[in-house]
């Protein structure tokens, strides 16, 4: 079963998504990314995801339309090496923004000190 949790900060949310990004889970993903206020950066952590199919990638390529018709960036962050060589089979690694989290936490960091601890319990 797939699970989202969401932290809105100041200009970006983050979704800590746990579980598999497969078929009859993702309209969780669907509605977390509908109920999002207007932010100019949303960041889908994948630290506790450990499967995602064909359908789920589908889905994820159409979030990623929709945020950037928006105006909104749309990023990847802790993918594991598998499923980080699936998004590399797949050749959708030069298609997302994959941030891995020793690059997102600085500029966290920077922003906003008080963020950087609400997303601790995301990975």
């Amino acid at each position: 079963m797939l699970q989202i949790n969401i932290k809105n900060l100041e200009t970006f949310s983050v979704l800590c998504a746990e579980g598999q990004i497969v078929t009859g889970e993702t309209d969780v993903l669907r509605r977390a990314f509908q109920s999002l206020p207007d932010t100019r950066r949303v960041v889908l952590d994948l630290a506790k995801v450990n499967i995602v199919d064909a359908h789920g990638l589908g889905v994820l390529l159409e979030l990623r339309q929709r945020t950037h018709a928006r105006g909104t960036r749309f990023e990847l962050m802790n993918v594991s090496p598998p499923l980080r060589r699936i998004f590399e089979i797949t050749r959708l690694d030069s298609v997302f923004d994959i941030t891995y989290g020793t690059e997102f936490f600085p500029v966290v960091v920077r922003a906003r000190r008080a963020s950087f601890t609400a997303l601790k319990s995301c990975a």
